[in-house]
């Protein structure tokens, strides 16, 4: 919405007169007919009129002048960001065996519109991703006798190595947790991509389906080079504690399509890289989630070995690609295209969370074109509105009609009123002023900025608008392109399914008048530069599309070192939001930060060292014995206990001692949460308190009692200034008499497992087989 002022006082002309007409029998009870053309009703009528020219007046300069303030500093309402994911492609018919290439903003069919983001071309072949998982050394010397013998059939005259070929991201699903190591866990440190044609109808017909695919991912007689689109989503890991967090560095690898080797058993490589630039490799040296297109060889140049042992015995050995012993998969299996680290790089580790084929990224906006906003009435500032509101302004072009000329191109410029200190020039200039949330235009006045001429028409030629958090969407909620524009091809459009692995993620509401009012005051003192310790808090509070719950400011120390009274350090700790109670504790993973880093990175001062971190967790175990009133039921009042020691500890607003979440750094202790448990509703008297922290012993995490070295005996957990507590245990009991330890249990060991059935006990069953 555009930022309209409010209006302090709404009543109109007609409200003002029926208030003053409803004054008279109070005031003058012998008027008992204030009838139109009345002497007194005609005053009435003129002190209405008089009253509402004030009140237009007063409406003019409200006391909530924040809002002019958000138009004076060229600070509009923050339009709403898209959701956006990789998604990956596949025609509905196994019958179409030709590539065709979709352009830009192919719509997708979902509860919320959603389009491509860039063009893609879709060839007829899926991929399966498979690794080569070595033995297990327990399998390993139990097949011993085994790998002997596979040793002297292959002739291989070194050390035999046994591995499994395994399949990764089956059904098209994302690895969950942490991802896939591809490079670690593999033999030859390399993932594998089986490129298969579809299913024929009939097995007979399988060789020529697989002719016509592997024409199709070579180019065929087209003479153009068919590029293979690859989404490559790699799984983020969060950054160890205090790590330096910058620009990641690519990861160095080669991607390599099998062709025949010359003794025409074993395979050989032949490389393709990635045309420059980010339409042809999105993923940034795959350290984020994108799409790499990469220019594929001509089909006589892809092979793939056959499976079978009996006509090929090098199937799997070596450096061959791995076996599929699936005789379905094996008889669609057209060509094989390989990852592994480059030769020298020192590259080892790879984590994925997913890799598939046919992939184009899509985003929760929608595009429109060719639209006519209005007529120009050659009026100074006249404002357009466009079809819908929340635009991306880096996508809008707008046009004006102009005599003689039809359409011309204006460009768009951040504020009018300062256009250009040479007065023709900025009188001349074809240029617009844009509020992207509002969705609005407004055009010069002649002195800043030319005015369009009088009944020209003003174009919108094309623009994508959308956003929001409801194209938040979870996994496998796209199912099928509804509409696209296919390139360079004569045909209807084929029906093409959506195979979504992963959730959409990133879309955020436009901002509201009251938020945006909020940060009026904070615009005015920082002024986008971080130096005060509040301008650090306010600006990553203000980071776009990062939900910021609580910042806390360590100037002069540098996280690495544990050291303060380092000169030009500043350090900002940040927290994400979470919902209370949802463990572990909030943590922030390697993009939010980054993200915050960026947004402060270029507001700090030159001389500033500048590190964004999150905050290292004490963890904290507490058993509590008390006495539970008459009347109140145990398992509630032992409930309502945890919960108040989780609000006391929890480190977001608004909970916490003072509401704030726990203090930075501040010692934990007995007597804190002591006067916490009393204050719940039932509790009779706290019996006693014991305090655990985790310590590693024996390789183990194990809980350990803190001991009492305090004057009255109590316990206390010590915190340095970086520091939070994480509550992970906790033990309450009731009716403590003759329990020692002044009540409360004296080792958390016997914590049960809150997910356990009493009622029934677990047993393995054994699975029937057919």
């Amino acid at each position: 919405m555009p930022i309209l002022p409010p209006r302090l006082d709404d009543r109109s002309f007609d409200d003002l007169l029926e208030d003053l007409l409803a004054r008279v029998p109070a005031h003058t009870p012998e008027w008992t007919n204030p009838r139109l053309g009345d002497p007194g009703r005609t005053l009435l009528e003129l002190f209405a009129w008089l009253g509402d020219a004030l009140l237009y007046r007063v409406n003019l300069i409200p006391e909530r002048q924040r809002l002019v303030f958000l138009k004076l500093l060229g600070q509009g309402l923050r339009p709403a960001r898209p959701a956006a994911a990789i998604v990956s492609l596949a025609f509905a018919q196994p019958t179409e065996l030709a590539a065709v290439t979709l352009a830009a903003g192919a719509r997708i069919k979902a509860p919320l519109p959603f389009e491509t983001l860039a063009e893609t071309t879709l060839l007829p072949v899926a991929a399966e991703a498979w690794y080569k998982q070595p033995l297990a050394d327990a399998d390993a010397a139990r097949m011993e006798a085994v790998i002997a013998g596979l040793q002297k059939v292959h002739r291989i005259d070194g050390a035999a190595k046994a591995y499994l070929a395994s399949p990764l991201f089956e059904g098209g699903q994302a690895a969950s947790g942490e991802g896939v190591d591809v490079f670690a866990l593999s033999v030859d440190r390399a993932l594998w991509l089986a490129l298969m044609a579809p299913a024929a109808q009939r097995p007979e017909q399988q060789a020529a389906t697989n002719v016509a695919a592997r024409t199709a991912l070579g180019g065929g007689d087209s003479g153009a080079t068919a590029m293979l689109s690859v989404g490559v989503v790699p799984a983020i890991a969060a950054p160890a504690l205090f790590e330096e967090v910058g620009q990641r560095a690519r990861v160095s690898v080669l991607w390599e399509v099998v062709t025949r080797g010359a003794d025409g058993i074993n395979a050989d490589y032949l490389t393709i890289e990635p045309f420059p630039g980010d339409a042809n490799d999105s993923t940034a040296g795959l350290t984020r989630p994108g799409v790499l297109r990469l220019p594929m060889p001509d089909e006589s140049l892809i092979w793939a070995a056959a499976n079978d042992v009996g006509e090929n015995p090098r199937a799997g050995v070596g450096d061959n690609p791995p076996r599929l012993d699936d005789p379905e998969k094996a008889a669609r299996l057209i060509g094989w295209l390989r990852l592994r680290p480059k030769p020298g790089s020192g590259v080892s580790s790879l984590k994925l969370a997913w890799v598939g084929i046919n992939a184009v990224a899509v985003d929760q906006r929608s595009t429109l074109e060719g639209r006519v906003l209005g007529v120009s009435t050659g009026a100074a500032d006249q404002v357009f509105q466009l079809p819908v509101a929340s635009v991306d302004a880096d996508t809008l072009r707008i046009q004006v009609e102009e005599p003689g000329r039809a359409y011309q191109p204006w460009q768009r410029v951040e504020d009018l009123a300062a256009l250009s200190a040479d007065a023709l020039v900025a009188r001349e200039a074809a240029v617009f002023e844009l509020d992207a949330e509002a969705g609005s235009l407004r055009f010069g006045d002649g002195v800043r900025g030319r005015v369009p001429e009088r009944q020209m028409r003003i174009r919108l030629a094309y623009g994508r608008f959308g956003g929001g958090r409801a194209g938040n969407l979870p996994a496998a909620s796209l199912s099928e392109i509804s509409s696209a524009r296919l390139v360079g091809a004569a045909r209807t459009m084929p029906a093409i399914k959506v195979l979504q692995p992963l959730a959409t993620a990133g879309g955020e509401d436009a901002e509201s008048l009251a938020r945006a009012e909020q940060r009026i005051p904070a615009l005015l003192r920082h002024r986008e530069r971080a130096v005060t310790a509040d301008d650090y808090r306010r600006l990553a509070q203000e980071v776009p599309g990062t939900d910021v719950a609580r910042v806390e400011l360590l100037p002069r120390f540098k996280p690495r070192e544990r050291r303060f009274d380092v000169p030009g350090v500043v350090s900002v700790m940040v927290l994400p939001a979470q919902p209370f109670g949802k463990a572990p504790n909030p943590r922030p993973d390697r993009p939010f930060i980054e993200r915050v880093h960026a947004h402060l990175s270029v507001r700090t001062p030159l001389a500033t060292e500048l590190y964004v971190i999150g905050c290292e967790y004490v963890s904290l175990g507490v058993s509590v014995g008390v006495t539970i009133r008459d009347g109140f039921g145990r398992e509630a009042v032992l409930f309502e206990l945890r919960e108040a020691l989780r609000r006391l500890l929890w480190p977001l607003p608004p909970h916490g001692p003072g509401g704030a979440g726990w203090p930075l750094g501040r010692t934990l202790r007995e007597r804190e949460l002591e006067v916490e448990i009393s204050r719940v509703a039932g509790i009779a008297e706290v019996g006693g308190i014991n305090l655990f922290e985790r310590a590693e012993i024996a390789g183990k995490g194990e809980w350990r009692l803190l001991t009492r070295n305090t004057p009255d005996g109590s316990q206390s957990l010590q915190l340095a200034a970086w520091q939070l507590p994480e509550l992970l245990s906790v033990v309450a009991v009731d009716n403590p008499a003759g329990s020692g330890s002044g009540g409360a249990p004296g080792d958390l060991s016997a914590l049960p497992n809150p997910f356990a059935d009493d009622s029934a006990v677990a047993v393995p069953v054994v699975p029937e087989l057919c």
